[in-house]
């Protein structure tokens, strides 16, 4: 069963198997068509997220085990929904050896283990470093119990033959040697999820290890359990093409999407998949409601809070060349290894990681990107042109190990420098800063969002679209929030200086990250601000992080939250700005949704966010989601109530629900794409487009209009033969080829227009 639109499960343990077959009812009276959920094989003992898989043979115990699937499935027949599953295939957790059979096979016995070929492994050093310790050397808290060795709470194997004499006799004689923890980034010898040592990368290109770790998987699809499959990181794997075929050849009518980051003016491959998972259309969908006039006040306010022009190519250069050195010194001491000849090898390939465009490289298109890297590499590092040269000329060769080996550090690199650094150190407008982003474009055009809709009309129709994931920086609702500011960048600017002289922070690019966040997400609960800024601080890295915590700029970070709350002053200047870009923000809110849900492709509701979604970055994102406060809501409008909008985020309920159902209703208003053109005065605040049948209306840039006196003579033009439309919202009909969009628009700032009857009952 092809999908017409998923909501996002986030399954885990203090949400089960159960707990989701119970609001099956809830998600088919939404709309949606299937259910796709997180990881659900057997993960690492109290994970959070099910991505530390531990044994591929088997459903998650900790969320109710194979009978518990069983009856998930059983209540997804009985709602009519289809099962969309993540697999996770670059990697295992290994936090908890015991946890996971075939790391623990492979530390109990060494090169001779059946599973040794599982992982990738550098045998040259004997020994498998397991960096665990507080600190090198710390070996007196060891122990030899019930045929293990034990550190603290780590328990690890011991060899057949080897557990006579002290703990640390035994440690010595072990294929694997526990080592202080921050030797992992430098000396590990074992390929990892970007510069997480707890997972450990699979050879998946393995046909063996490929079957082995799909096999329960896929007996899921050929039960007709499964319908669809996302694919986590492809880009970690060795030979991702080849992958994806062997996973197209074994599930071939499954959709199958790819969680494939691309950055601005990628294109996804010929792949045999579906699509991505669609962060490339929220760089789109939320890009095209803020306003690229506030690019100039914003970059002069970011220039003179910190004293200096920052430059996003020098920033993300700096940064992922940081990464390189800093987190994946033994991922580059491995691939120089293969280049002996070069003395300058590791700082080559670290200077050309740094400068690579994109994740990672495929094809054609990849040897482009690599002469762009390596002509910037060049021109930054002249000292070292004859090392890049060499190096490039093997780069090039796709059956060269040390290529294949790049590959996989480039999106590592990539992910670690820019998401998960650069994006907390540029802070001049970060409603920009998201998975999938472009930060140093200010907003999309429309003429540039058509064009892009279109094209994926034409070349991914099939593919995801979001607005929100496990893995975004901010709830989808808090980046419409702070689009307003572009359109405000003047009041922006004075409420921010008062609130930083007031309460002062050493460094004032992180503050104005901080109060981004505070007026985007207003009203939040101190813990939930005290957690992210703490998080957002050390993932920058500048004046603290998470190596080495820098308490006092911590303390002062903290008295700054603090202060939010226990100043009465500050606290009704922060609640008075917000309220006052609040319902532009919510404008922006319903605008995106309803640009998201009814746009070229296949779109994705993350769990809770069919009401306003305030959520921060993980794990704020894996909050409690209230279903039953969400059917009692949808129950109301399925008796006719409009709601207002207000802060219950009712009307974007209503929003979801009719974009949802009308899709699955009438999957052919959805197969085509054209712009519905806007004229008069205020044109250029429309974004419209026509389907094939569902004619989508937003209002964009909502305060500019305000001023301009609203929408004047602006219309929209319709083709002779649209007859009369009525909208799926309000229920009203418009007739003619020139609809007032004042008419159009003025009890929701979106519509959803169709020749059909409004489908209102689920």
């Amino acid at each position: 069963m092809a999908p017409t639109a998923t909501y996002r499960v986030q399954i885990r343990p203090d949400f089960t198997f159960d707990d989701t077959a119970a609001i099956a009812g809830y998600l088919a009276d939404l709309g949606v068509s299937h259910l796709y959920s997180a990881p659900l094989l057997t993960a690492a003992p109290g994970s959070a997220h099910n991505y530390d898989v531990v044994d591929h043979r088997s459903a998650n115990p900790q969320i109710g085990g194979e009978d518990g699937r069983q009856r998930l499935a059983t209540a997804l027949r009985g709602a009519q929904l289809g099962f969309v599953v993540d697999i996770v295939p670059n990697h295992v957790g290994i936090a908890a050896p015991w946890a996971n059979p075939a790391w623990w096979d492979v530390l109990r016995n060494g090169r001779a283990s059946a599973y040794a070929t599982w992982f990738d492994i550098d045998w040259s050093r004997d020994r498998i470093l397991v960096p665990v310790l507080g600190h090198d050397g710390d070996l007196d808290a060891l122990k030899v119990e019930d045929g293990e060795l034990r550190y603290y709470e780590h328990r690890y194997p011991i060899a057949p033959g080897t557990g006579a004499g002290t703990a640390r006799e035994v440690h010595a004689r072990q294929h694997y040697e526990l080592v202080g923890w921050r030797r992992g980034d430098s000396e590990l010898n074992y390929r990892r999820f970007f510069a997480v040592s707890d997972l450990a990368g699979l050879r998946v290109e393995d046909p063996a290890v490929f079957d082995a770790t799909h096999a329960e998987v896929l007996r899921w699809v050929a039960a007709g359990d499964v319908d669809g499959i996302r694919v986590d990181h492809p880009d970690g794997l060795r030979d991702p093409v080849g992958y994806l075929a062997r996973l197209r050849a074994a599930a071939p009518s499954s959709w199958l999407v790819v969680e494939k980051i691309l950055e601005h003016g990628e294109e996804l491959p010929a792949w045999p998949v579906d699509g991505t998972t669609g962060y490339d259309a929220l760089r789109e969908a939320c890009g095209v409601f803020v306003d690229p006039a506030g690019e100039q006040a914003f970059t002069a306010l970011d220039a003179s809070l910190t004293g200096v022009e920052v430059s996003w190519p020098e920033l993300t250069h700096a940064c992922k060349l940081e990464a390189a050195h800093r987190m994946f010194p033994a991922e580059l001491r491995r691939l120089a290894a293969l280049a002996p000849a070069l003395p300058d090898a590791a700082a080559g390939l670290a200077e050309l990681a740094a400068n690579f465009p994109v994740y990672r490289s495929y094809g054609t298109d990849g040897l482009r990107h690599l002469a762009r890297a390596r002509s910037e590499a060049g021109r930054r590092r002249p000292d070292l042109i004859s090392t890049l040269d060499a190096l490039t000329a093997r780069l090039r060769n796709p059956d060269d190990e040390l290529g294949q080996r790049f590959s996989q550090l480039t999106g590592a690199v990539m992910a670690k420098g820019v998401e998960d650094t650069a994006y907390y150190r540029w802070t001049r407008f970060v409603a920009l800063n998201e998975v999938g982003g472009a930060p140093d474009r200010f907003g999309v055009g429309l003429g540039e969002f058509h064009a892009a809709a279109a094209r994926r009309q034409r070349s991914w129709p099939r593919g995801m679209t979001t607005l929100s994931t496990h893995d975004t920086k901010r709830g989808e609702d808090v980046r419409a929030r702070l689009a307003v500011l572009a359109e405000v960048p003047d009041r922006w600017a004075r409420a921010l200086r008062g609130w930083m002289s007031a309460a002062p922070l050493p460094d004032p690019s992180f503050a104005h990250l901080l109060w981004q966040t505070v007026v985007g997400a207003w009203p939040l609960t101190r813990e939930r601000l005290h957690a992210y800024v703490e998080k957002a601080a050390r993932e920058a890295a500048v004046s603290t992080s998470w190596a080495d915590p820098s308490a006092s700029f911590e303390a002062a970070l903290h008295g700054v939250v603090d202060a939010v709350y226990d100043d009465p002053a500050l606290n009704a200047s922060v609640s008075r700005f917000a309220a006052e870009i609040t319902p532009a923000g919510w404008s922006n809110a319903l605008g995106q949704k309803l640009v998201q849900l009814t746009m070229p492709g296949l779109p994705d509701v993350y769990q809770g966010t069919e009401l306003w979604e305030d959520s921060l970055v993980d794990p704020d994102n894996r909050r409690p989601v209230d279903f039953a406060a969400r059917a009692a809501l949808l129950a109301r409008l399925d008796g006719g109530w409009l709601p207002p909008i207000d802060a219950s985020g009712a009307v974007k309920l209503l929003v979801v629900s009719r974009c949802l159902r009308l899709r699955r209703a009438h999957p052919s208003f959805f197969a085509s794409y054209r712009q519905v053109p806007a004229f008069g005065p205020a044109a250029d605040h429309v974004v419209a487009f026509d389907r094939g049948g569902a004619l989508a209306v937003a209002t964009r840039l909502p305060v500019g209009l305000s001023l301009r006196g609203g929408w004047g003579d602006t219309y929209l033009s319709f083709p002779d033969e649209s007859g009369s439309f009525t909208d799926s919202f309000t229920g009203r009909v418009y007739s003619g080829r020139r609809v007032p969009v004042s008419n159009l628009l003025d009890r929701y700032p979106v519509a959803l227009l169709t020749s059909a009857e409004p489908v209102v009952a689920p």
